[in-house]
C-alpha cells in the first residue's frame, strides 16, 4: 500500500491510498475506482471503527480511496464533498453532519452524478442517497433504558448526558430512553447537559451536574466516551459505586466497565455490518449502476452489552 497525499488542515485529516485495483478502474462491471470515506471524528473509538472497516473493505474491493472528518461541522462537510465532488470520485461513503444539513451538499454530489451511500446517521430525505444504513437507535434505547431502569429499581432521580445537537441520533436516543422512562413514576430526571459525545466533555459534564444535584442515583448517556467521562466524575466524587450508569455504542472501553461493574450496560450498535452493507451498495452502483437494496433506509438493531457478554466484544463487534 502506497500514499499518495496526506494534508491536514485544522484539526482534519485526509488521506489518499493507492491500492491495488481488481480491475481497470471506472468501467462498467468491473471493481476499482476511486472513492470518498467521510466520517465524523476518527478521534472517537466508534467514528475510528467506522473507518477502519470502511478502508478495509474498500481495499478488499480494490478501490483508491481518501478519508476526511468534519466533526459535526456541517461546512467542513460541504468543503470536503465539494472536494471529492471536484477530484470526479465514483463514489462517497457518507456519514452526514445533521439529516437537514447533509441534503444540499448530497443532492449536489447526485447531481454530478456520483452515488452516496450513508452510514450511521441518515438524512431527511429519501430519493438521493442510494442506502441509508443506521442502527435502530429507539429500539437500542428502549432496551438500554429497561435494563437501568431495572438497576435503578425502578426509582429515584438521575441525569442524561446529550450528543451533538445537529447529530438525529442523540435525540432519536434521548426520546427513546424517555419512552420507557416515562412508563416509571417514580423515576425522575432533575437534570441534562450536552457534551457532545465527548469523554473530557462528559466528565466536565458530570461534574457541573454532580454540583447541582449531589445525591444522584442514576447516569443515562447517549454514547459510551459521555459516560465513561461521567464514571471519571463520579470515582473522583467517591459516587461511583451509589449511580448507575448507561452508555451507548459498544466500544472496547465501555465493554471493560461494563465487565468491571461501572457501567450497567452498553448499546452496541452494528457499526461494522452497516459500514460494510453500505459500502458493498456504494460497490454495486459504480461498477452495475444499479442499488441492490429495495428499501434506501435500512435499520439495524442493536445488541446489549452486560456483565454476561462483554467478554465477548471487541471492537464493536460481538462474537458468538
Amino acid at each position: 500500500m502506497k500514499i499518495k497525499s496526506m494534508v491536514a488542515i485544522a484539526t482534519t485529516a485526509i488521506v489518499s491510498v493507492s491500492l491495488t485495483s481488481c480491475g481497470d478502474a471506472g468501467g462498467e462491471g468491473e471493481g476499482g475506482g476511486e472513492i470518498a470515506i467521510i466520517t465524523v471524528d476518527p478521534a472517537n473509538p466508534y467514528w475510528a471503527a467506522e473507518v477502519n472497516r470502511a478502508e478495509e473493505l474498500a481495499e478488499e474491493l480494490g478501490y483508491e480511496y481518501s478519508v476526511g472528518a468534519h466533526e459535526n461541522d456541517p461546512d467542513e462537510q460541504t468543503r470536503l464533498m465539494e472536494t471529492a465532488i471536484n477530484n470526479d470520485v465514483d463514489g462517497i461513503l457518507l456519514d452526514p453532519a445533521g439529516a437537514d444539513e447533509s441534503i444540499a451538499i448530497v443532492e449536489q454530489a447526485v447531481d454530478a452524478d456520483i452515488p452516496v451511500s450513508l452510514v450511521n446517521a441518515e438524512i431527511s430525505e429519501t430519493g438521493l442517497a442510494e442506502a441509508q444504513f443506521i442502527s435502530d437507535n429507539a429500539q437500542g434505547a428502549s432496551a438500554g433504558a429497561e435494563i437501568w431502569a431495572e438497576a435503578m429499581g425502578y426509582e429515584g432521580t438521575y441525569v442524561e448526558l446529550l450528543g451533538e445537537p445537529s447529530d438525529n441520533n442523540a435525540q432519536v436516543r434521548s426520546e427513546g430512553y424517555a419512552s420507557v422512562l416515562s412508563q416509571y413514576p417514580d423515576m425522575e430526571k432533575v437534570g441534562e447537559e450536552i457534551a457532545n459525545w465527548d469523554r473530557q466533555e462528559g466528565q466536565t459534564a458530570m461534574e457541573q451536574l454532580l454540583s447541582r444535584n449531589p445525591d444522584i442515583d442514576g447516569v443515562i448517556s447517549g454514547n459510551d466516551e459521555m459516560a465513561l467521562g461521567a464514571i471519571n466524575a463520579l470515582e473522583e466524587a467517591g459516587r461511583l459505586d451509589e449511580v448507575e450508569v448507561l452508555g451507548f455504542d459498544g466500544s472496547n472501553d465501555a465493554a471493560e466497565a461494563v465487565a468491571d461493574g461501572k457501567l450497567v450496560a452498553s448499546v452496541l450498535q452494528p457499526i461494522d455490518d452497516a459500514t460494510t452493507q453500505s459500502l458493498e451498495v456504494l460497490d454495486e452502483v459504480i461498477r452495475t449502476g444499479e442499488s441492490p437494496v429495495e428499501e434506501e433506509k435500512v435499520a439495524l438493531d442493536c445488541t446489549l452489552i452486560t456483565e454476561e457478554n462483554a467478554e465477548n466484544l471487541q471492537d464493536f463487534v460481538l462474537e458468538d
